[in-house]
């Protein structure tokens, strides 16, 4: 097999597997839908759209109804211009792991060979990875995102800063910083927040 690509830009796929089989080819940031997970978590949908604000993003779905599906549910939220689609092809067949075919009967991302899949992105490979930020729930703490009394709301207010919907969980929160900010864009953001403690943001 030949060297890892390096992705340039995010990529989306539907489940972990898919995720996985992408990852035995290339390395950079790779993010799910959690299948039509992303049409029950509205936080899911705004992190996709933070992100195509900083980068154009890749979207990769399984070739059948479900996947069209969410194709179109992730371009209702990012700009046309900020998608770059990806297609594999219709291929009948099951996938290993899988005792059935899927509804489709077709093959999704995690079933198409790794020749396929390395060829498919290799135009949006470069020198270097797309790099996720290595913030971590302890600096969270620290930031009194987390873990006092007044955490929620300065949660929510960082959330409004970054267009992020509010009630966001601590882990939800981490997931989205690490991949729409890099780390001195993250302590910018929380320098603001400290500099305005309660309004004017």
């Amino acid at each position: 097999m030949k060297e890892k690509l390096k992705l340039k830009y995010p990529v989306i796929v539907e489940g972990k597997y898919d995720r996985l089989r992408l990852l035995s080819v290339a390395e950079g940031q790779i993010l799910t839908t959690d299948g039509f997970g992303i049409f029950k978590k509205k936080e899911k949908l705004a992190l996709f759209r933070a992100l195509a604000k900083k980068s154009p993003i890749i979207v990769l779905t399984d070739p059948d109804g479900a996947g069209t599906l969410i194709r179109a549910h992730i371009g209702s939220a990012v700009p046309p211009q900020q998608i770059i689609p990806l297609y594999v092809p219709r291929i009948k067949g099951v996938e290993k792991r899988k005792s059935a075919p899927s509804a489709a009967g077709v093959l999704g991302v995690e079933g198409q060979e790794r020749t396929l899949l390395y060829e498919l992105l290799l135009p949006f490979s470069g020198d270097a990875a797309y790099a996720e930020n290595p913030l971590s729930k302890a600096e969270l703490y620290e930031d009194r995102l987390t873990g006092c009394a007044d955490a929620a709301d300065r949660r929510d207010r960082l959330c409004a800063m970054l267009g992020l919907p509010e009630g966001m969980t601590p882990n939800a929160l981490l997931a989205a910083l690490r991949v729409i900010l890099d780390h001195a864009a993250y302590k910018a953001a929380v320098d603001r927040l400290d500099a305005f403690p309660t309004d004017g943001i």
